[in-house]
């Protein structure tokens, strides 16, 4: 592994608790990285802590097979050839972009600095811009010459803190799959901190959810959407709820009882013997309900979002459990309205019933 995090600990004077607690995950190289979770959860003092800008105080960290941090070794951040893209940039003003590009190269002869410059501002799609300062340079723009500038040294890791929390909503999105091409057209390896869940899925090719300075899970968007390893995954990723249900074994069939019906032909679901009595919790994803006029189960609209091409709806059935349904924008539902739904779950994920559930 190029990058690997073991038993990572972080503590703050005065803290009680640590901000980074018992981490582990790796990267491959040229593989991207993302950290994600609520404010506070540890992500950003994890990422510094790798850029060698906070000390470990248990664990370790190994960088491209040397031991850069533990409880008794720290490698200075200025000697780990990492590279930095920070939330405001921390562009130049007074420099235009191919000065603030060669701020890092002053070590190479003016002829190769000035290669290495044209490079990496083609790189980002930005060969045009060499004599335009910050001002003059949108949003987008000024994220992306900070990329550059980033990957002009060719840094062994690319560490990026929230880069697109400055930009509007649809840019951000957009950013992240550029960013996510540029990333591996230079074949960088990347660590990338954010909040924002489609930030993380179009440019990450692993994810680690973190909650009170715990990793939860490293794995692929896909998994931590239909396999969440806990609790606290399945409810920050997506929009999904939990609703009582009773596993049973009905001949060589497992079935779950749910106030939806019975959840049938089920190739993942738990034995019965996982839970107490088979009792337990089933996520439902938004994506498991299914607008259907015929169906039996009936649900009274609580709240609507409108998302262009299709609608959240919040629904309160008549055992007065709520479930989530993305249902076509055409189908314009009044609140109050009761509609027929169903379930089709081809991820049956289940966790033990909260206590008091």
């Amino acid at each position: 592994m190029f990058l690997d995090i073991s038993q990572l600990g972080v503590h703050y004077a005065g803290r009680s608790k640590p901000a980074v607690d018992g981490v582990s995950f790796s990267l491959q190289a040229g593989e991207i990285g993302v950290l994600i979770g609520p404010s506070g959860c540890g992500k950003t003092t994890l990422l510094r802590a790798v850029a060698g800008l906070e000390h470990a105080g248990a664990g370790s960290i190994t960088l491209a097979r040397q031991l850069v941090s533990s409880a008794t070794v720290h490698i200075p951040a200025e000697s780990r050839r990492i590279g930095m893209v920070f939330q405001d940039y921390a562009l130049f003003p007074h420099l235009d972009a191919a000065h603030n590009v060669a701020f890092g190269l002053t070590h190479l002869p003016a002829a190769q600095r000035q290669q290495r410059v044209g490079e990496v501002l083609d790189l980002v799609g930005l060969g045009n811009v060499h004599k335009r300062f910050p001002h003059e340079l949108s949003g987008g723009q000024q994220q992306r010459v900070a990329l550059a500038r980033a990957l002009a040294p060719q840094p062994r890791l690319l560490l990026l803190d929230e880069p697109f929390s400055n930009l509007d909503v649809d840019l951000r999105e957009r950013l992240a799959h550029e960013v996510r091409g540029i990333l591996k057209a230079a074949g960088a390896t990347a660590l990338f901190v954010t909040h924002d869940q489609l930030e993380a899925f179009a440019i990450g090719d692993r994810i680690g959810v973190m909650h009170q300075g715990r990793l939860h899970q490293w794995d692929e968007a896909y998994a931590l959407y239909h396999r969440p390893a806990t609790r606290f995954v399945a409810d920050f990723i997506g929009h999904g709820v939990f609703a009582q249900a009773h596993i049973e074994q009905l001949g060589d069939e497992v079935v779950v009882h749910t106030a939806l019906g019975d959840l049938t032909d089920m190739l993942e679901c738990p034995l019965p013997g996982a839970y107490a009595g088979g009792l337990c919790d089933v996520l439902l994803r938004a994506d498991d309900i299914v607008h259907d006029d015929n169906a039996p189960v009936k649900a009274q609209i609580q709240r609507k979002a409108f998302r262009g091409s299709e609608f959240l709806y919040t629904l309160k059935l008549q055992t007065g459990e709520t479930v989530m349904a993305h249902v076509p924008s055409h189908h314009n539902h009044a609140l109050g309205e009761w509609i027929g739904i169903r379930a089709e779950v081809d991820h049956v994920v289940t966790f033990p019933r909260e206590t008091g559930a």
